[in-house]
């Protein structure tokens, strides 16, 4: 069963987040900071990582580039989950490294066929 890292310093959107990636039989562990992040990363095999940008302390972008700059977790696929929504937002996104850019509001299904992508691949 694969596990999804959930980044995220909102407890709705992390609620949203993780129940609807339970309730298709994904394993979920969330946390609020890029700190906490990087402790689990380097204790856990996690199959995909979902992000904020948004974040107390270090922000999605840089931690999305930091682990893609490791070799221990440059494989990780990261999906973007992000209120910023600017063409230029998403764009940068991508060029941190991520897999894939979601705005939110999250529609649950296109949420659940991006995390599915990523982690059957």
């Amino acid at each position: 069963m694969a596990t999804i890292l959930v980044v995220e310093d909102s407890i709705t959107e992390a609620q949203f987040i993780c129940n609807s990636l339970r309730e298709v039989g994904l394993n979920t562990i969330t946390v609020n900071t890029a700190e906490a992040a990087k402790v689990i990363v380097s204790q856990k095999k996690i199959d995909a990582i979902l992000l904020d940008v948004v974040l107390p302390g270090e922000s999605g972008f840089g931690f999305c580039r930091k682990l893609k700059s490791e070799d221990k977790t440059s494989h990780i696929p990261i999906i973007i989950c992000s209120s910023k929504n600017g063409k230029i937002d998403q764009t940068w996104g991508l060029k941190q490294g991520a897999s894939a850019y979601l705005t939110k509001p999250l529609d649950r299904e296109e949420l659940l066929q991006t995390v599915q992508r990523f982690i059957q691949s």
